[in-house]
């Protein structure tokens, strides 16, 4: 008996010293990464405000993990250059993606087909900030709110036009979203450079544009034009005289977004401890002031498992949401 013990208690020891083995290599891989530069890619161009934010972010989060992030912008087709090649690098903690939510969440739904899998190739490392937009008007359109609008362009079918930059794009989701919810039919009309849809409204030539808040707040402040709602499910932090469109229709939330992924099979250990240094970094008094001051609001990172529910929740609500407004995949 005292010998089938012996055994038991060697195949017992030896099996947790196997299960021991990957934590203590995982742990001790991090106590040496990162060893180099750590490549984060962006898919839009140098100088737009995702790239900004990239930047401001992960200059702190270096600073905690001992390393530096340098940025390689992909930009084109819709992000999916850069994220095909994020989803195409090795996953050996090397390379992080600047994922955006059409990305991640709404190039599914527009594109036939994707030479990635926003799931299957990635994995969400942690939420970065939120980027609301804003719903404005000229200053002669009899409306100071949502339920004024919906009732001012009842009264006056085909006298109102949104601006916005293209169908398939945030603002032109957000106008289709409000047209089905609201029973209107206001017309897009489409621009390629959105100061110049900004201007035209500020002239009459429109009469409705949806802007992103670092865009929409310095016309509204100047008077140029007037705030009706905004596209988060909350009032935007120090703009909350202007009601969210979820005061009126309930549940909507339009809102760009952002988080930061690693290609699918990045060392666990490396991943969960990007996720607590940029959570970390996130919830500084400091970081919180300089987003905001740029249009972008956050809580912080989250759990990895808050992070990952965070983009499937985005992903099935615009799975019902571009199919309603009548977008198909091309």
């Amino acid at each position: 008996m005292l010998e089938v013990a012996i055994r038991v208690s060697v195949v017992a020891l030896g099996f947790a010293i196997c299960l021991a083995m990957p934590v203590a290599a995982q742990t001790s891989q991090v106590k040496t990464w990162p060893e180099r530069p750590i490549k984060l890619i962006v898919t839009q161009a140098a100088g737009g405000t995702p790239d900004i934010l990239a930047r401001i972010v992960t200059e702190e989060v270096g600073k905690r993990i001992g390393g530096s992030f340098v940025v390689e912008n992909r930009p084109g087709g819709g992000n999916v250059v850069g994220t095909q090649a994020a989803a195409r690098s090795a996953p050996d903690g090397y390379t992080f993606l600047w994922a955006t939510a059409a990305a991640l969440v709404t190039n599914p739904y527009t594109f036939k087909a994707l030479p990635y899998d926003p799931f299957k190739d990635f994995v969400t490392v942690g939420k970065v900030a939120e980027g609301p937009f804003m719903l404005l008007a000229h200053p002669d359109v009899p409306a100071n709110d949502l339920p004024g609008l919906i009732a001012h362009a009842k009264a006056n079918p085909g006298k109102l036009n949104f601006a916005t930059d293209g169908a398939k794009n945030f603002s032109g989701m957000i106008a289709a979203w409000i047209n089905k919810l609201g029973g209107l039919d206001i017309a897009q009309v489409p621009y390629s450079a959105m100061p110049q849809g900004a201007q035209d409204t500020i002239a009459g030539r429109v009469q409705l544009v949806v802007l992103a808040v670092p865009s929409a707040r310095p016309l509204m402040e100047a008077g140029k034009l007037k705030a009706l709602a905004t596209s988060m499910p909350k009032r935007v932090p120090g703009l909350e005289k202007i009601a969210a469109v979820a005061e009126t229709f309930p549940g909507f939330d339009l809102t760009g977004w952002m988080v930061l992924s690693a290609p699918a099979g990045t060392p666990p250990a490396i991943v969960d401890h990007v996720n607590r240094e940029l959570d970390a970094v996130l919830k500084t008094p400091a970081m919180v002031k300089r987003l905001a001051e740029i249009g972008f609001f956050t809580d912080g990172a989250g759990t990895l498992a808050e992070a990952a529910a965070y983009v499937k929740a985005q992903h099935e609500a615009w799975g019902k949401i571009i199919p309603a407004i009548g977008i198909n995949p091309e």
